[in-house]
């Protein structure tokens, strides 16, 4: 059985975001870049699958720019087999929109022959949280959203996932797309060989057009700006004059 895993760069987790000075997006120059952390868990879950033996082939697949080669390679190194690079040169965090991608993991995962789909719920960037749902659809496979746990057996998918209620159990037929949750796994470190054993394995870089997907922006951002900064607490002597402002001034009852 062949998994596909979908990577995206983005800006590490630990990076304080700033707004660029003309307000067209978050500064990136000479910002430290990684896998996002919803995708990691999906590469490890999927190197968690090949070592069970239900997975024959693990392939990365990110969208992005030349760079993104950095992140496939993370994969790679985690324990992937080989990596594929839709090479672009829109940016990822407000250009590349989801429907866009959805559709150039379709091809990827048709070209591929793939059986199963994992991806993080969502990048950290752009919080969209619908590449998956909307591949799902384009493919006409069942989807198993916020996963965490995941069995895979018998031509089936268990996945339990996390709803507002607690936690729902679906019995998914492959070929199937599923969606990472952070409680899923821990992923691993990559080890310094198999850093060194990454560099040699291959990825295979297309282009959109290769694939015949026109990845044109239909959304346009038209300005990024920082939230407001919080204002003070003010403190208040008595029920009834927190009962006065609440009504009088914050009109919240």
């Amino acid at each position: 059985m062949k998994v596909l895993v979908g990577v995206k760069r983005v800006i590490d987790y630990n990076v304080n975001v700033r707004v660029k000075s003309d307000q067209t997006g978050v500064e990136t120059s000479n910002v430290k870049m990684s896998m996002n952390p919803f995708d990691e868990i999906a590469v490890e879950e999927g190197v968690r699958l090949k070592e069970a033996g239900t997975a024959g082939e693990l392939i990365v697949v990110s969208v992005g720019g030349q760079a993104s080669q950095e992140t496939i390679r993370t994969a790679l190194a985690m324990g992937a087999d080989r990596g594929v690079l839709v090479k672009t040169d829109l940016a990822t965090d407000t250009e590349m929109q989801p429907l866009s991608v959805a559709k150039l993991l379709k091809a990827v995962v048709e070209k591929e022959g793939a059986q199963l789909v994992l991806l993080g719920k969502q990048a950290i960037d752009d919080d969209s949280n619908q590449t998956a749902q909307m591949l799902a659809a384009l493919l006409g496979w069942g989807q198993g959203t916020f996963a965490s746990k995941l069995s895979v057996a018998d031509g089936k998918a268990l996945v339990t996932r996390e709803v507002d209620g607690g936690l729902e159990t679906v019995s998914l037929k492959l070929p199937a797309v599923v969606s990472v949750d952070l409680r899923l796994n821990e992923p691993r470190y990559a080890s310094l060989p198999n850093i060194m054993k990454a560099k040699k394995k291959p990825i295979d870089v297309l282009e959109p057009s290769a694939l015949g997907v026109d990845v044109t922006p239909r959304l346009k951002t038209l300005k990024v700006v920082e939230p407001p900064k919080r204002k003070g607490g003010v403190k208040v002597a008595s029920v009834g004059e927190l009962v006065d402002k609440l009504k009088n001034e914050a009109k919240v009852i």
